[in-house]
Formats: C-alpha cells, sequence, structure tokens
C-alpha cells in the first residue's frame, strides 16, 4: 500500500492526498452513459498502473505471434461502412498475438489464466484492432477495478510470491466476477494449443453502416480444428515438461508448412433493444444468449506464417482498443472507454511515443499528420508547415469528407455508479448448468484445489456468491472444503 504519511488515516486518497469517496464506479453521464474525461481519479489510476513495469507488458507479458490474412464470407454493407468487411475476394493482412494474461514472460503456457487473441487488421483505412480474450467475459465491468484487479492476481507486494488467498479475496468481494469464475475455471482455463482455443472481443462495440444506422455487435473466433482444452492435471504436467507447449506447437505448425484457420462470427442486437434484456447488453461479466442473439458468419482469418524476429514482431507488437476504423464505434460499456485510454497509455510509455512507426504497428497506409518529434520518431515531416488549417502548404493536409451519421442523445447527472442492472449471478448458474456432469466435476474440483488454502473467512464470501449463482455449485464447493454451510 503506498503511505507516504504515517499518520495519516485509512481513507482511500489520490496521489496527491484527495480523499476517494468512490472506487468502483466511472464518472459517467448517467448511470449507463460514457465515460467523462474529468474523471481524474480514474485517469490517475489507470495512468499509474500502465507505468508500474518496464520494459515487461504489465498484462499479457507471454505471447506469441503469427502472420496471415483475414477474407470476408459475405458483405457486411448492410450494418457496417467498414471497407475491409465490404468484398468477399478482399485478403487483408493481420498479425495476430496470442498471450496468457497474468503470468510473467517466463511463466508456463497452461497456467491456468485466460489467454489474450489479439488480431490486427492492416486495411485501407488503417489498423483496427480487434483485442479480445478466449474467455467471453471478464471479472469486472469497470475499468476502475483493474489495476485492483491484476494486483490481486500478480505476486505479492511483500514477498514476490503469488497467492491463491490474495486472489480470492478480490474475488469473493467482488460478486460480479462469479460468472468469469465459472469460466476461468473450468478446463477452459487450462490449454496447450492456440490452434484449438475460441477467442472472443469480450466488450460490446457499434457498427455503423453508411447510411449511420448503428448496432450493438459482440465479436467471435471459432478455430476450423474444434476447441479443445486439458485438465488441470494435464495443464500442472506440462508446465514442468514444456512450459512452452502452446508457443511451439504454433510456430512448428507454421513452419512446417501447414495454416491455422479461425471463422470470424458477430451477434448483432438493435439499440433499441438494450432495455428488453435480463442483463446489460454493455456488462462485460454477460455474455448474449445465442438462441436470442445468433451468431452471424462474416469471415476466415488464416494464418500462414511464423515471425522472423520475435522481438521485432511480436514483443513490440502493440494492440490497443482505440485502433478503429470508420464503421466500427466504442460503445459506452464502462470497461472498454477504460481499456481505449489504457492500452495506448501503455503501448506509448512501454515502447515510446511514436510506437506506431514501428514496422510490426505501422499501418499499410499512407499516414498524414503533424503529430511530430519525440523519442525514434523515424518519419518526420518535411516542409514549413507543420499545422492546420493552413494556406502555406494551400490547406494540404485537409480533413476527410465526414461521412452519414446519426446523432447519439447523451444526458444525465455526472455521477459515480454502478449500472442499475448488475444480475451478477444468474448467468453464472446457467453456465454451471450447461456443463457436462464431467466438466462440472472439474470446475468444482479446480475451485476446491485452489480454495483449499484460503482463510475460511474468504471460502465463506466466495461459496455464498457461487451458491447465489446455483445452490448446488455452491453446496459442491463448500462440501469439499468441508464446510458446513
Amino acid at each position: 500500500m503506498k503511505n507516504i504519511d504515517e499518520s495519516s488515516n485509512d481513507y482511500l486518497t489520490t496521489d496527491l492526498g484527495v480523499p476517494v469517496s468512490n472506487n468502483q464506479n466511472s464518472l459517467t453521464v448517467g448511470e449507463r452513459g460514457p465515460v467523462l474525461l474529468q474523471d481524474i481519479h480514474l485517469i490517475e489510476k489507470l495512468a499509474d498502473f500502465n507505468r508500474e513495469r518496464i520494459p515487461e507488458r504489465v498484462v499479457h507479458a507471454k505471447g506469441a505471434g503469427a502472420h496471415g490474412y483475414f477474407e470476408v464470407y459475405q458483405p457486411m454493407g448492410k450494418y457496417t461502412k467498414a471497407k475491409f468487411l465490404q468484398h468477399t475476394k478482399k485478403k487483408t493482412p493481420v498479425f495476430v498475438r496470442f498471450s496468457t494474461v497474468i503470468g510473467s514472460k517466463g511463466s508456463a503456457d497452461t497456467a491456468r489464466d485466460p489467454r489474450g487473441f489479439a488480431v490486427k487488421f492492416y486495411t485501407e483505412e488503417g489498423n483496427y484492432d480487434l483485442v479480445g480474450n478466449n474467455i467471453p467475459v471478464f471479472f469486472i465491468r469497470d475499468a476502475m477495478k483493474f489495476p485492483d484487479l491484476v494486483h490481486a492476481f500478480k505476486p505479492a507486494p511483500d514477498t514476490n510470491i503469488q497467492s491463491s488467498s490474495r486472489i480470492w479475496d478480490f474475488l469473493s468481494n467482488t460478486p460480479e466476477a462469479t460468472h468469469m469464475i465459472t469460466w476461468l475455471f473450468s478446463d477452459s482455463g487450462t490449454i496447450k494449443s492456440y490452434r484449438t482455443m475460441e477467442g472472443f472481443g469480450v466488450n460490446t462495440y457499434i457498427w455503423v453502416n453508411d447510411k449511420g444506422n448503428r448496432c450493438y455487435i459482440k465479436y467471435h473466433w471459432k478455430p476450423v480444428l474444434g476447441v479443445s482444452n486439458i485438465t488441470r492435471q494435464e495443464a500442472e504436467i506440462l508446465a514442468g515438461l514444456d512450459p512452452d507447449v502452446a508457443t511451439r506447437d504454433l510456430y512448428d505448425t507454421l513452419n512446417n508448412g501447414e495454416v491455422v484457420e479461425y471463422i470470424l462470427y458477430v451477434q448483432m442486437m438493435d439499440i433499441k433493444d438494450e432495455f428488453n434484456q435480463d442483463f446489460d447488453p454493455l456488462d462485460a461479466t454477460k455474455v448474449w444468449p445465442e438462441d436470442k442473439f445468433p451468431l452471424m458468419k462474416v469471415g476466415k482469418m488464416t494464418l500462414n506464417k511464423a515471425p522472423k524476429n520475435f522481438f521485432a514482431e511480436v514483443e513490440q507488437s502493440a494492440f490497443c482498443t482505440a485502433n478503429i476504423v470508420p464503421g466500427v464505434e466504442i460503445s459506452n460499456d464502462k470497461l472498454l472507454q477504460g481499456r481505449v485510454f489504457a492500452y495506448k497509455d501503455t503501448q506509448r510509455y512501454r515502447l515510446g511515443i511514436n510506437f506506431t512507426e514501428l514496422p510490426i504497428n505501422r499501418p499499410k497506409v499512407k499516414v498524414t499528420n503533424f503529430n511530430q518529434d519525440g523519442f525514434m520518431d523515424y518519419y518526420a515531416n518535411e516542409g514549413t508547415v507543420n499545422y492546420e488549417p493552413n494556406t502555406l502548404n494551400q490547406g494540404y493536409p485537409k480533413e476527410a469528407p465526414k461521412s452519414p451519421s446519426q446523432p447519439q442523445y447523451v444526458e444525465g447527472d455526472i455521477v459515480r455508479k454502478t449500472i442499475p442492472l448488475t444480475n451478477d449471478f444468474q448467468q453464472a448458474g446457467e453456465r454451471y448448468r450447461s456443463l457436462k456432469k464431467e466438466e462440472q466435476d472439474h470446475l468444482i474440483e479446480n475451485i476446491i484445489n485452489d480454495l483449499w488454502t484460503v482463510d475460511k473467512k474468504i471460502q465463506l464470501k466466495a461459496i455464498w456468491n457461487l451458491t447465489q449463482a446455483c445452490r448446488e455449485f455452491g453446496e459442491r464447493v463448500a462440501k469439499g472444503l468441508k464446510i458446513k454451510y
């Protein structure tokens, strides 16, 4: 804990000692409106967090990458004006980085952890980064809690050892994480091949067409080979015998001349229907039921080339949720809005202000603006004009033509509040009941194995949350821990 003045009280404060009265919710327009840049506490908290480590990524430190291309199955012009989604014969170059989230660069590929699934599309309108995970939901719904989440999962500041007590202390005090627990502690939390791993955008995005009409979307990547996970026991054995098994499997496949393929699907929701659900569609701890919002096939991604240099292509690759193209917009998803700031900010810190000029990050189209100088500026502007508007350069470069767009109406009090429809446990229970008996057994065993040495007060909180999701779920964990509940 940062404690500059030993005589101070135990209340939370900013770095300058200003009391923090709400550390749970970002400042928004209304309970579900966009996050405001004037949220000084959120910006300070995320900016501080992004600068904690160098040069290793704070999260997603260990990764593997591959080059390839994306092809559209059917034109998406009805839903989005994004040019790379308009023609079936178009091949858009891509670079993909798979990763673990919490582990350091030397950690095992098979450790229980979400996996990053980040795709950089080098489109004719600039780079579009679709940055997701292999699990469709997340632990939290507001970026305000992201530094706390990662702190709890990372090694303790006093011992530098990862602790189940710290992890479950945070999870048991965060009911919204219950759904994620049912995914992470199932066999979905342990994999040994990126070729058989799903990917999800996790957050809710907006597609807008050339008429300015918008719809909400969720992204899904499905491996052509099918989904395959491993048990906790196999994951632990591989962590000792072959900790780089997923990385090795990917590179061996590509270097042997084989390809790795994924199908991209989207779920769509009319924005008018967002309040007709029993969950908030902008809540990253929720999935959209596929029977109500079926998967629509969009295209196929083919990975066909391994990196030639790990550092230049994988380690220096920088993915940012703020990297969008016309036809894609950011929704009011509170976690996504925080990521839009945090991801680009952490890349500026980790790689430098001109990280977009590195070959792996540079778009395939011409870049024209007056951002200048800074460390490692390679593509320096020429001429005397470095401002806009101007006359000396005949007004160039000029603003691009505007596309039709329906204005979005935003109104509300500026508040720090949780969204009104949290519904933290329903989908967690549905997820548990949807699993096969063997899958339920593995989930229960994995949770018990992790909770076994945790303080009983924390165990009881965790059991209470699981019981709210499904009585059988909680009672089985309690029985396994030999706790009367």
